[in-house]
């Protein structure tokens, strides 16, 4: 039904679907913020309890002594199994519906770099494959440990921090990448796959329906990094990510932009202004729009093992991870792109 150019959700639409887009709006309205009421639980809970502010003053001690555990290693699959997989992320996984698909067997006992792209406005295809298990990563690679990369400030904030951990990710800082890389999972594990955003908030602003925009040519860190461990790279594509939201897109060098990169510098986060759909209707709101994401895993690309690599070992083999990217796009968007002959990978 469509009145004055709104179109809204018929009535009659199953409790399933109803379901499944309350958990979507939760992530997109409720978790954001949580850092905020985080901070604001934990004011109330020191100034105006009597008996919780003690239990708090406990909570503290724990902070400090589990301060640097997302950067060495996150929390055990202990911790994380029935946070990563319940009846909210199913709810979310299927909204889309997302998709993991894998098209070559990993080595089980290897170190892997899974370097996603893009990141879009949320990276929800990203999230919703590898911080949860709603989509059976561990299956599809058995015997490896998976451990996504998020902002190490979420870390940070009393209470909300319980919320990353919970999901198995780690830090963003190098520390916690180069502990990844070097250590050994535990038992049951015998290898590990950390994955990585590299547009991170940057990438977001460049986030439009129908175009894979990957700023990756000045990214270059990762792959000296993989070098340094002798970690394999290995592509992930989140097609349809980017068809989730419409934004107000400014080029570069423009003074839209200029604010939204002196703000993502202060704060870390890309203000976007983006729009989706509402609650009982599909034509704007904050609500990422119900449209299929599928994230293929590519074939790895191994790397020798160069405890010191040179800028020019460096930039040959990230020439030669690009090569590999483009390539596994052309080659997959046909599976999973409309008028795919149309769309390119476009590199910055």
């Amino acid at each position: 039904m469509e009145i004055l150019g709104v179109k809204f959700a018929p009535l009659n639409v199953p409790l399933e679907r109803r379901l499944q887009t309350l958990a979507v709006a939760i992530c997109v309205f409720v978790l954001p913020l949580v850092s905020v009421w985080g901070y604001l639980i934990t004011v109330y809970l020191i100034f105006y309890t009597e008996t919780l502010r003690y239990f708090l003053l406990l909570y503290f001690l724990w902070i400090y002594y589990d301060w640097d555990t997302c950067h060495s290693g996150g929390r055990s699959e202990m911790w994380t199994r029935m946070a990563r997989n319940n009846a909210f992320w199913r709810y979310f996984c299927n909204y889309f519906p997302l998709k993991l698909v894998k098209t070559v067997d990993l080595d089980p006992k290897k170190s892997y770099l899974f370097i996603g792209v893009p990141h879009g406005i949320l990276s929800i295809g990203i999230f919703g494959s590898f911080g949860t298990d709603i989509l059976n990563c561990k299956k599809l690679f058995p015997g490896l440990e998976i451990r996504p990369i998020t902002l190490d400030q979420h870390f940070k904030t009393p209470i909300f921090r319980e919320y990353p951990y919970s999901l198995g990710t780690c830090a963003s800082s190098l520390k916690s990448i180069k502990y990844l890389l070097s250590t050994p999972p535990k038992n049951p594990y015998t290898g590990r796959i950390t994955v990585l955003v590299v547009g991170g908030a940057s990438e977001s602003m460049e986030s439009k329906p129908g175009t894979y925009r990957i700023i990756i040519k000045r990214r270059k860190g990762f792959v000296k990094l993989a070098l340094k461990y002798g970690t394999a790279l290995v592509p992930v594509f989140s097609f349809g990510e980017t068809d989730l939201y419409n934004q107000i897109y400014s080029p570069e060098g423009s003074t839209f932009r200029r604010i939204q990169n002196y703000i993502r510098n202060l704060i870390g986060l890309a203000p976007v202004v983006f729009s989706g759909r509402g609650f009982f209707q599909y034509s704007f709101g904050l609500i990422p729009k119900r449209l299929p994401v599928t994230v293929v895993v590519g074939s790895p690309i191994e790397m020798p093992k160069i405890e010191e690599p040179t800028s020019e070992e460096i930039n040959k083999y990230h020439n030669e991870f690009i090569e590999h990217l483009i390539k596994f796009f052309n080659t997959q968007k046909h599976n999973y792109v409309k008028n795919a002959e149309n769309v390119t990978l476009e590199l910055i």
